[in-house]
């Protein structure tokens, strides 16, 4: 005569069936969630971005093209202030001719939206103090120019760099003299470069978005 199972021998009879099951839809033993990445380093990230963007000062008055070279992807998506496209290349030609270079710079504000470990996207606001023209009481008044500027960073090989972006011109620019937003940190991403009054570019590359005015 068969003797009955006692709960004992059938709950460790359930748990080896299901311990076997388990087993066969995970045989790695991993339990650690696919696909799931680390957070990311924000502040790091912000910092990093923040200094190649306050380094285009150096790269406009330095005409350092290589520097472009390594910044921008050679795929970069330009938008320029009068909405036409741009290239690298273009930009480094430009940056290389050195017009407008030593025109005075200042950065008013700089924000990063970091999305991971791999992309961020970098807004900021650029003033240039460009010709002074003498006006009717025989005082000398500074040409500003501001522009607005969208950079998509991504970062490929253990490198960022800018895979597109977009500048507009400010319409209504800051006196000379305000001060800035950020204290302490000046210089421009992007600085104007070349041709006034033409416009078909971004601060940083090829002309300047707007000539001088006249008293």
């Amino acid at each position: 005569m068969k003797r009955p199972l006692s709960a004992t021998v059938v709950f460790v009879l359930i748990t080896t069936i299901f311990s076997a099951c388990a087993n066969q839809q995970n045989p790695t033993g991993n339990t650690n969630t696919v696909g799931v990445a680390p957070t990311p380093d924000k502040a790091a990230i912000e910092a990093q971005l923040k200094a190649l963007e306050y380094d285009w000062p150096r790269i406009v008055k330095e005409r350092d093209g290589a520097a472009v070279r390594k910044l921008e992807a050679d795929d970069v998506m330009l938008v320029y202030p009068d909405g036409g496209d741009g290239t690298r290349e273009t930009d480094i030609k430009d940056i290389e001719a050195g017009a407008l270079s030593n025109d005075p710079q200042e950065v008013i504000d700089v924000t990063v939206n970091v999305l991971d470990n791999d992309s961020a996207v970098v807004r900021s606001r650029t003033r240039v103090k460009g010709d002074n023209y003498k006006m009717s009481d025989g005082k000398c008044e500074t040409i500003i120019r501001e522009f607005r500027t969208i950079d998509t960073f991504f970062r490929r090989n253990g490198q960022w760099q800018i895979v597109a972006s977009a500048t507009v011109p400010v319409r209504s620019p800051s006196p000379a003299g305000t001060a800035s937003s950020t204290p302490g940190e000046s210089g421009s991403p992007k600085a104007p470069t070349a041709k006034p009054p033409t416009v078909n570019s971004s601060p940083a590359r090829s002309a300047s978005p707007a000539g001088p005015a006249t008293p």
